[in-house]
């Protein structure tokens, strides 16, 4: 299948580890899931839905005066501390607060101690992070089952008229990114590690050294009903500082087609 390419670059990235959900650490590599999540940023709509062909390590650009000896590296981790807020707001809390706003206490993250109403929400969490990412995202549209069906809400003024089509988003995907738009700043795992994105223009070096096997990477989730929510898990493997992450497709150099552990057949396909 034919694919879109962008170029994502960013200072921090973390791409969770689910077995230490806690004390987070990243994996290596970027996951097929935050992947996605850079791709609905700039275009998402509900006709179409992305599917991760592969994704490249590239060399970051590194700041003056980086050391060499790290930025040698393929990946780099480095530890951070950060305050957390332990609990959700509930839905009655909310209600509450809008039928009297004395009876609402507020959830703030700072250093102060947990018996105060500052800290008693709060918990300090160390993570280990990737510092100084960059990859090439390979990727291909896939029509949904409401491609092409009566819309609910008007058609954006940056969409093209007429019926659903791969190529329509093919155009729409290169046509945002050349320009730079988005529909909220993509992010490289976290939400407070935000990414820069553009096309790729084929002059960048791939870290074609790195070869690995990272064992199970989580491969995306699947948002169910009654917040019954099926992840799932492939092998991961690096090979010239290309992951294959296609479930449908073989690889750039003839791989099969990933196999996902933890949904059913007939999911995988979807």
């Amino acid at each position: 299948m034919a694919s879109v390419e962008v170029k994502v670059w960013g200072d921090f990235a973390l791409f969770t580890r689910p077995e230490l959900k806690v004390e987070r650490m990243s994996y290596p590599f970027m996951t097929p899931s935050a992947a996605r999540g850079v791709l609905d940023a700039i275009l998402f709509k509900p006709q179409m839905r992305w599917h991760i062909q592969r994704i490249t390590a590239i060399e970051p650009n590194f700041p003056t005066g980086f050391p060499v000896e790290a930025a040698s590296q393929p990946f780099r981790l480095i530890a951070i501390r950060r305050n957390e807020i332990q609990n959700k707001i509930s839905p009655t809390t909310i209600n509450g607060f809008a039928k009297d706003h004395s009876s609402f206490r507020p959830y703030l993250v700072d250093s102060a101690g947990r018996e105060s109403i500052q800290g008693s929400n709060r918990t300090q969490r160390n993570s280990l992070i990737l510092h100084h990412v960059a990859y090439i995202i390979h990727a291909t549209p896939v029509l949904t089952d409401l491609a092409n069906q009566p819309r609910i809400r008007a058609v954006d003024t940056d969409e093209p008229q007429g019926e659903d089509t791969l190529t329509k988003y093919f155009a729409m995907f290169n046509r945002r990114v050349s320009k730079g738009q988005c529909f909220h700043r993509p992010y490289l795992g976290c939400r407070e590690f935000a990414c820069s994105f553009g096309p790729a223009t084929g002059t960048e070096r791939v870290l074609n050294d790195w070869n690995a096997s990272l064992g199970l990477m989580l491969y995306d989730i699947r948002f169910g009903a009654n917040d019954v929510n099926q992840p799932g898990f492939f092998d991961a493997n690096i090979k010239g500082g290309v992951l294959h992450c296609d479930s449908v497709g073989n690889g750039r150099n003839g791989e099969m087609p990933i196999e996902i552990y933890g949904w059913r057949t007939e999911e995988v396909a979807r």
